[in-house]
């Protein structure tokens, strides 16, 4: 291990602080994450109240956080290639600032155009932000277990900002007003700002080749937007409509595009095509895209159960998120000690084993369950099965790579999961809306009927997603028996 943020090849000129312990580098590196999650799970408890406040439609409430998913995916890997040319720590700081000016403008939002705009701003502020973490971590600690070990603690983190941006969002939304779920980020940025031109490095590549691939970056963004406007619009246009189709054949000649840039035109593509030739990370990709699919969609669903089903404010709602989100940490935990022993295939199958029971038993919700008994069996065994996931499928991806290209692949892992996130969400919500109003059948979404409608919808959700899991589960088969440990 280098202990130091810096690449070997840099001068010393460039080098204008004293390299950080390991330590210090991993604590910086979960603070960026910290703030990267906790901007999903603290807007999920608001939803509610912003969709009533902004008039939001049933299935456009979803873009509060597709808007910021989408637009982190397609920026993420040019983020990291920019921190690579013209310096991390100025890169870093740059992606706070626009992350933190986004937060400030989506809390004066006016309307549900001025919010979504500000949340996809607020994505690509950290797209910038966000390729240090698991890149650092992958270049830092060269060592097997040391490394499996730093993942860990990176997905803790994550789990942490889930359960406490749920409680957080519950508070300021219940106490103060939805806005504040956003105006928090701006004195937790500039914290973050000093933190990072205080302790941070100045580094950058030496690569002679100092080319963006802009043009990916936004034939994908637009690509994967187009998609998922097409699969929203079927809730009201049906799949044979031009409203539909002509988005998603937008979609598909732009998606065609990106990928004929990374083949052909780009001279550093985002995204090399010749990365996949490893069975291991194409696997891994694959399966972590379906594991996006599902856990982002988990929390949408569960959020609007217990706040339009039960009546529970924002706050109460929070709450009952704070076990989901410490589950994810027990689980990451363990996983990270025992994935060095027992290989990522099989700690990844036994965490999606337990996803998919859990997302059985929340299938089976009526409009009266419980918490306790209703609830909560299902959710912690998906969390503790997301967990258990996250390190191994990470593990799998970079296990094998060259040094060279560790971060980079990290970086596509990562995009992978956005990547499901935002279209599995707008697929399912779709699915969902579509079920209430079938259980509806021209009737008004108040009372006992509409709350049994929208629980029938959740449950028809959480079977799909179900049966994604089990894809994925099915999908572990495919990585090799012995992974080769990471090459340092």
């Amino acid at each position: 291990m280098t202990g130091q943020l810096t690449d070997r090849a840099v001068p010393r000129a460039g080098r204008q602080r004293e390299h950080s312990s390991d330590g210090v580098i991993l604590a910086l590196v979960c603070l960026a994450q910290f703030m990267v999650v906790l901007d999903v799970s603290i807007v999920n408890v608001a939803l509610p109240s912003i969709g009533r406040e902004l008039h939001y439609s049933a299935t456009g409430l979803q873009w509060v956080v597709n808007a910021y998913v989408l637009t982190f995916a397609g920026f993420l890997l040019l983020g990291g290639r920019a921190a690579d040319l013209f310096g991390r720590r100025r890169v870093f700081i740059v992606g706070l600032a626009l992350f933190s000016i986004a937060s400030l403008l989506g809390g004066f939002a006016q309307s549900s155009w001025q919010l979504t705009a500000a949340r996809a701003a607020q994505g690509l502020g950290g797209a910038v932000l966000s390729p240090a973490t698991l890149t650092i971590i992958m270049t830092t600690f060269t060592d097997g277990r040391s490394r499996h070990r730093a993942i860990g603690m990176w997905s803790a983190v994550a789990g942490a900002g889930g359960a406490s941006g749920a409680i957080l969002g519950g508070v300021l939304t219940s106490g103060l007003s939805w806005r504040w779920v956003l105006f928090v980020n701006v004195p937790i940025g500039a914290i973050a700002i000093v933190a990072a031109w205080t302790f941070l490095t100045e580094t950058r590549s030496l690569d002679s080749d100092r080319s963006l691939d802009v043009a990916g970056a936004v034939t994908a963004t637009a690509g994967l937007g187009s998609l998922v406007y097409g699969i929203v619009g079927t809730d009201s246009y049906g799949w044979g409509s031009s409203h539909t189709l002509i988005p998603i054949a937008i979609s598909v000649v732009l998606l065609a595009v990106f990928f004929y840039i990374q083949a052909r035109v780009a001279a550093r593509p985002l995204m090399p095509l010749s990365l996949f030739k490893s069975r291991s990370l194409s696997v891994a990709n694959a399966v972590m895209m379906l594991i996006g699919v599902v856990f982002f969609s988990m929390w949408y669903f569960l959020t609007l159960y217990l706040q339009y089903v039960h009546g529970y404010s924002p706050l109460k709602a929070g709450l009952l998120f704070f076990p989901m989100g410490l589950t994810i940490i027990v689980g990451a935990q363990i996983a990270a000690r025992i994935v060095t022993d027992l290989g990522p295939r099989r700690v990844l199958a036994i965490g999606l084993a337990l996803a998919a029971v859990g997302f059985l038993l929340l299938a089976q919700l009526d409009a009266t369950s419980s918490y306790v008994r209703g609830v909560l069996p299902g959710s912690l065994l998906i969390t503790m099965g997301a967990g258990l996931s996250f390190t191994p499928v990470a593990a799998a991806a970079t296990s094998g790579v060259a040094p060279q290209l560790a971060g980079l692949a990290s970086g596509v892992l990562n995009t992978s999961r956005q990547v499901g996130g935002s279209i599995g969400l707008a697929a399912l919500a779709t699915l969902a809306t579509a079920r209430t109003n079938d259980v509806l059948g021209g009737r008004r979404l108040v009372g006992a009927v509409g709350s049994a409608a929208r629980t029938s919808g959740y449950d028809r959700a959480f079977l799909v997603a179900a049966a994604v899991v089990v894809v994925a589960l099915l999908g572990t088969a495919l990585l090799p028996r012995h992974v080769r440990p990471p090459v340092g």
